[in-house]
């Protein structure tokens, strides 16, 4: 009797009992093992000052996860909405609840690429910055103009862009407009190495002068292998005190870069910039310029060439000259394309 009782009652309670404990395990370990991103690769941003409730929305908003709701399940076990941290976190389908509110809480973000070049202006600047990383165009710009600042890393309103080397550099995207502008001075005093500096005495130009002068051969031309030409043509006007006559600085001082044929009427602009009625360089740079700019004035061909005028083929090349006759030659047929073409500025 005693055994039939355990046959037909306890054995089945106890397989029963199991396969609920079965059950409850199998299902708790889906929570929190199995993919549970529906996205092959997705990239997280979580802003600045988030809270768990902001960050659940960004998810459920871009549909980011398979279930919600054992998401929200660990979330809580593992006390995630205590330990939120801004970033930007990677995401793929082969990440688990565990492994992402492990990522998550831990703050291990991914970094990102930061690129910048063809920057002409601080406001061209702030918005190729600003659509990379966390902060907003006006307050980076903001800090670009704050004189305190600018002048506790040593430089003017004028020359503040020098620290900006164009490049592609690894930053956190909630990274601060202060850390980015110190990260940036700290790469410049890294390219500036006593090579550099050598090359700039024996010029007898500051860093932030051949900065300068590189951003003017930088929008002179497109070609590398012409810009050391270029930068040795400025660098003998500048030896013999000669005023540069360089277009590009007429036309950051009108504030117009369209303008194709530089006239008489915009030479008279009274500015700093001014290179027609200003002896020797600009205050500050015209643009940022390329790294290989820079290094063509550091490294500039020595010739006996002080004029130059584009190429009437319009190949973005130059004509240069050694004598005005020569150039007045080069410069008539430039014009006369102009013409031909009706480019009347």
């Amino acid at each position: 009797m005693k055994k039939s009782f355990i046959k037909i009652y306890i054995i089945p309670s106890a397989i029963f009992v199991l396969i609920i404990i079965l059950v409850i395990f199998l299902n708790t370990y889906k929570k929190i093992y199995k993919p549970n991103i529906s996205k092959s690769s997705y990239a997280l941003y979580i802003p600045s000052k988030s809270d768990y409730t902001n960050v659940v929305e960004i998810l459920e908003r871009d549909s980011v996860l398979n279930s919600v709701s054992s998401f929200k399940w660990l979330a809580e076990k593992k006390n995630y909405p205590n330990h939120i941290y801004s970033g930007k976190y990677i995401l793929d389908s082969s990440m688990s609840n565990n492994d992402l509110i492990d990522k998550l809480r831990s703050g291990f973000q991914d970094p990102i690429k930061v690129v910048f070049n063809s920057v002409r202006t601080k406001e061209q600047l702030a918005g190729k910055i600003t659509k990379q990383i966390e902060i907003d165009s006006v307050s980076f710009l903001n800090l670009l103009k704050n004189d305190s600042l600018i002048t506790s890393y040593g430089y003017k309103q004028e020359t503040v862009t020098c620290i900006f080397l164009p490049n592609t550099y690894e930053f956190w995207w909630n990274t601060s407009g202060e850390k980015f502008v110190a990260r940036m001075s700290k790469e410049y005093l890294r390219f500036w190495n006593d090579e550099r500096r050598q090359k700039a005495a024996v010029l007898n130009l500051t860093p932030e002068e051949v900065i300068t002068l590189a951003s003017i051969v930088d929008e002179e031309t497109y070609y590398n292998s012409e810009m050391p030409i270029v930068a040795g043509l400025y660098i003998n006007r500048l030896r013999r005190r000669m005023h540069l006559q360089a277009d590009p600085t007429l036309k950051f001082a009108l504030g117009d870069f369209s303008i194709k044929r530089v006239l008489n009427i915009h030479k008279q602009i009274d500015s700093p910039y001014n290179t027609y009625k200003r002896y020797g360089l600009p205050p500050g740079p015209i643009s940022i310029p390329s790294i290989a700019a820079i290094d063509a004035v550091l490294n500039f061909e020595s010739h006996s060439y002080i004029y130059m005028c584009a190429k009437p083929d319009f190949s973005g090349y130059h004509n240069f000259a050694k004598t005005l006759s020569k150039h007045n030659i080069n410069a008539r047929n430039y014009q006369r394309v102009l013409n031909k073409e009706r480019i009347w500025r």
